[in-house]
């Protein structure tokens, strides 16, 4: 028992004596928690919203009121005319466009009924369904409240209309997350693992004694799986168009320029990881924690970045996947021109340059 109580202790001290190992192994449950319990979240919050009042009388300010008193609304915009809506929507400034008939409480008083339309962006169709459902629930609570104050039966239609996917495909939804997804699997983590490989097997010192410079021969490590990116980005675009019916609105050519930029990020992390890491397992672990699970939760890929709290939408800028994903709904869903994607290609610019020089820089340091 001694002897078992000596080897237990031994083990206790390898594992303290390793920062790395106890990061994954106390750091990586506190992450996870914090970012399964606050980013996965079914509620839609803090929906941007935009009024189109032209009656502007008692029973639409009542309504207004009501909604931008809700937690899960806020009203951004007031607009004079509706041919403004679809402008604001391109800009992404609101979310959900609500619509008031004129002369709205005068058609409520005299035959009973008046119109709401309620017009939302349904690039990601769930997050619509619910913003409207949202809407309409409110919009029937403030119509009970009118029929116990009038004498006659009143009547609020909501009438919905769902702009960019108005057959409500999921396929609309995932195919800009899944690009991401991919790009980034291949990109960074098949390129972290890749170069650390050479590193673990003590080949790496062979390449660099050869004639070609370090930077080349880490550039041509990065190159094919370039290549297998490109070819999986037509193979996504491909069967996105052909076989889900996502069409692609937008320009074709912009696409594949982001998408470029968007690798060239990625394979410049897989570079960075590939300096840090000592072993293969070490880079599969840094990768699913730096890359794999940010790129899921904090990318608005399956959950809105705007439901989230402020520190974790604070860090979901600083992830690359957020920023192409954004720019691929814009221009292969939303059909809308390069102008309006100009934020999002500077952005990836930008990391792909930092990226690109801190990688290169520590590699060189590292392998000399």
């Amino acid at each position: 028992m001694k002897q078992f109580l000596s080897f237990v202790r031994k083990e206790f001290k390898h594992i303290f004596r390793d920062k790395r190992t106890m990061l994954i192994l106390l750091g990586m449950p506190i992450v996870q928690i914090i970012l399964f319990g606050f980013a996965i979240t079914t509620e839609v919050q803090n929906v941007r919203v935009a009024i189109v009042d032209p009656s502007k009388d008692i029973s639409t300010q009542h309504i207004i009121d009501k909604i931008n008193a809700s937690k899960y609304f806020e009203v951004k915009r007031v607009i004079n005319a509706t041919n403004q809506i679809e402008k604001v929507f391109r800009h992404g400034e609101v979310d959900l466009a609500i619509v008031f008939e004129e002369r709205f409480n005068e058609n409520l008083n005299h035959t009973g009924k008046a119109r709401i339309r309620l017009i939302a962006d349904a690039t990601d169709p769930n997050t619509a369904i619910t913003e409207v459902n949202y809407a309409t629930s409110i919009v029937a609570a403030v119509q009970q409240e009118m029929i116990g104050t009038n004498a006659v039966p009143i009547q609020i239609i909501p009438e919905v209309k769902m702009l960019y996917n108005p057959q409500m495909e999921s396929a609309y939804s995932f195919v800009p997350g899944v690009m991401g997804l991919i790009l980034m699997l291949i990109c960074a983590m098949m390129t972290s693992i890749s170069i650390v490989r050479e590193k673990e097997t003590g080949t790496m010192e062979v390449l660099l004694v050869s004639p070609m410079k370090p930077i080349y021969i880490i550039l041509s490590k990065a190159m094919p799986y370039f290549v297998l990116s490109c070819v999986n980005l037509i193979n996504i675009l491909l069967l996105s168009v052909f076989v889900l019916g996502v069409p692609i609105a937008g320009s074709l050519v912009w696409l594949v320029v982001v998408s470029f930029m968007f690798i060239m990020v990625c394979l410049s992390l897989g570079l960075l990881i590939s300096t840090i890491a000592k072993t293969q397992v070490a880079a599969m672990l840094m990768s699913g924690m730096v890359l794999m699970m940010p790129a899921l939760l904090l990318s608005g890929m399956i959950y809105p970045v705007e439901n989230m709290p402020a520190i974790l939408e604070w860090i979901s800028n600083i992830v690359p996947a957020r920023w192409f994903i954004s720019s691929v709904r814009k221009l292969m869903i939303q059909g809308l021109d390069v102008s309006y994607v100009l934020k999002e290609i500077a952005i990836l610019t930008g990391m792909a340059i930092f990226l690109i020089v801190v990688s290169l820089k520590k590699f060189k340091v590292r392998l000399q």
